[in-house]
């Protein structure tokens, strides 16, 4: 019986979420796997196992429960943010060779941070909006933000996973604060001109070996944009299937699979478009999408007309070699 341990928790604003994602996945887990919750925190990493709380061994990745030593044979990250979706554990991971279930380092590292990602994935012609990356406040000044992006725009934490710290500026006036109020979230910070159109998102995963995209999911939120209030607590419409032609259906999810094998994702990422124009545009990349039950992922899985234990059923037969 293979053991897999579900790192959740972490370092950021969302550390509670993170929890809540990780139960959802371990309540719903497939049959004959040994498999236990990780609760990782700055001072400590502590193994919930059996009922039972111990302290996790960072050398050897173990842990003693009387005298037996419990090992990892895999690791699943589920930590929004720092240090899981930035590829942090998945690379402390690999150096202690334990092969991990969902996306590695880089492509994690490098999908986590918005302004690298959207460049990256620019590069290869896929639509994302105009933007400015700063490094610090005074990297540019309001006038120059507003001639090149215009009005209004979005403010956000770059290297951030989280939804806290993001703004939606219509004027010139709100921009510094917003600014300001980004860098308190991340050492540097994406300005993004606005995209104009219909908010989807779509769930992709690799199923004995191929590709499959989940039911797209509409987001039509009550607030400026899907910040952390219409994300968590209710704020917003999720509609899956999203109202959209079977044709900008067919378009977001080929889009979707595109970025996912050109970042070189694993497991399950969903990626969050705006459609303008007929035209999908990436807005952003999550390689450990919210799996609570509130979450827009479960929502897609229960749309195509599987329970959760048959997704990641198909999940670790693909990933677990």
């Amino acid at each position: 019986m293979k053991t897999i341990g579900i790192f959740c928790g972490g370092f950021s604003s969302e550390f509670d979420i993170s929890i809540k994602s990780a139960t959802t996945i371990l309540n719903n887990f497939p049959d004959g796997y040994n498999v236990f919750l990780i609760e990782v925190k700055r001072e400590n990493w502590t193994a919930k196992y059996k009922g039972g709380e111990y302290q996790l061994d960072l050398n050897s990745l173990s842990f003693n429960v009387g005298s037996e030593t419990i090992s990892l044979d895999y690791g699943l990250t589920y930590i929004h943010g720092n240090p899981g979706e930035n590829g942090k554990i998945q690379a402390f991971l690999e150096m202690k060779g334990i092969p991990c279930i969902n996306s590695g380092a880089l492509a994690s590292e490098l999908s986590f941070d918005k302004w690298y990602c959207n460049q990256f994935l620019k590069g290869f012609g896929i639509p994302v909006a105009k933007s400015l990356f700063l490094t610090s406040p005074t990297d540019f000044t309001i006038d120059e933000i507003v001639e090149e992006l215009g009005l209004p725009l979005f403010v956000k934490p770059s290297d951030s996973g989280s939804s806290y710290g993001i703004s939606k500026t219509k004027t010139k006036e709100e921009i510094a604060a917003a600014i300001e109020f980004a860098f308190k979230e991340g050492n540097t910070i994406v300005i993004e001109s606005f995209l104009d159109g219909t908010e989807v998102t779509c769930g992709v995963y690799r199923s004995n070996h191929q590709l499959l995209a989940l039911p797209l999911t509409e987001i039509a939120t009550e607030n400026e944009y899907f910040d952390y209030e219409a994300k968590y607590l209710g704020q917003s419409q999720e509609i899956t299937p999203a109202r959209v032609s079977d044709e900008i259906r067919d378009k977001v999810q080929a889009a979707a699979k595109r970025v996912y094998q050109l970042l070189q994702l694993k497991s399950i990422s969903r990626i969050d478009f705006m459609i303008v124009n007929d035209v999908p545009h990436v807005i952003e990349v999550n390689t450990t999408p919210g799996f609570s039950p509130a979450s827009i992922v479960p929502q897609m899985i229960a749309a195509e007309g599987k329970t959760i234990k048959q997704f990641w059923m198909e999940i670790f037969a693909s990933e677990m070699k």
